[in-house]
């Protein structure tokens, strides 16, 4: 019997196997989106966005990108929710790089990870905010 399905002293299945495949399966989803470089990112930088309901399904649709709690939380919804062609369409470059240093804190480490394994100069960038 795999170490990962044996009982424990308590009479629990042991899970980590299963968690750990299931945080693969849910890092694969967050890489399967990414663009190929971070210059594919031309995103409004002022206005107000109105985010589609597969994006924005849990809340808010609507945000200023003049007010900054309003511009973060958009990044954190869309790098959290958007689908590979929102990316593009909703995230900016220049205001990603900016902005990664704060954003980074208020993603989940799953989204953190994927984006800053896919692009070093995210966390570059953190380091030179430092």
């Amino acid at each position: 019997m795999p170490a990962s399905s044996q009982p424990h002293p308590s009479g629990k299945e042991d899970l980590s196997g299963a968690y750990a495949e299931d945080l693969t399966l849910y890092q694969e989803k967050f890489r399967r989106r990414l663009p190929e470089s971070l210059d594919e990112l031309h995103g409004p930088t002022e206005g107000v966005v109105e985010l589609p309901l597969h994006v924005a399904w849990s809340g808010m649709a609507s945000y200023d990108l003049g007010k900054p709690r309003q511009r973060m939380g958009l990044y954190r919804t869309v790098l959290h929710e958007g689908l590979s062609d929102d990316l593009p369409r909703y995230l900016n470059r220049d205001l990603l790089l900016q902005m990664w240093p704060v954003l980074r804190t208020l993603v989940g480490r799953t989204v953190r990870t994927v984006w800053e394994d896919g692009f070093p100069e995210l966390a570059a960038h953190t380091r030179a905010a430092a």
